[in-house]
């Protein structure tokens, strides 16, 4: 029986939850979730769920804010007079647009509100703020 520890590559097939019990993210479906465990390829405290786990096992892991997405930060909403946006963008509160970093990187921002004369733009990720619930299946160590 071999137990997962730092450095392998496993799969998991898993399901996020809120508090609430809704569902934002799923494997189901699709291909189980492949990563190296300590890679910090998905969110800290998943991350540190895996280690100890054998192939077949399933568990249920409660992760705070902080190792997950972390806590809302409020620099990162900004608020933007409304003719800094073009005309042929339709803005609707909720919507997701797409800001440039003055290194050209990409930022998905969520429009927070539009008034007349300026538009609230959120940075946070979208489950900033959070506690997470993930119920997760070890698919496989390799």
């Amino acid at each position: 029986m071999t137990l997962v520890k730092t450095g392998d590559t496993v799969r998991i097939h898993y399901t996020g939850t809120l508090d609430n019990g809704d569902t934002f993210d799923s494997s189901e479906g699709r291909e189980p979730l492949e990563f190296a465990v300590g890679s910090g390829q998905i969110i800290p405290g998943l991350d540190a769920a895996i280690p100890g786990m054998k192939i077949g096992e399933k568990k249920t892991v409660n992760i705070p804010c902080d190792q997950a997405y972390g806590p809302i930060n409020p620099a990162a909403r900004q608020q933007i007079a409304r003719d800094n946006i073009p005309d042929d963008i339709p803005l609707e509160v909720g919507m997701t647009l797409q800001m440039q970093s003055p290194q050209g990187q990409a930022i998905p921002v969520t429009v927070m509100e539009v008034t007349d004369d300026h538009v609230t733009l959120d940075a946070n990720h979208p489950l900033a703020g959070k506690d997470l619930t993930f119920a997760i299946e070890l698919v496989s160590v390799g």
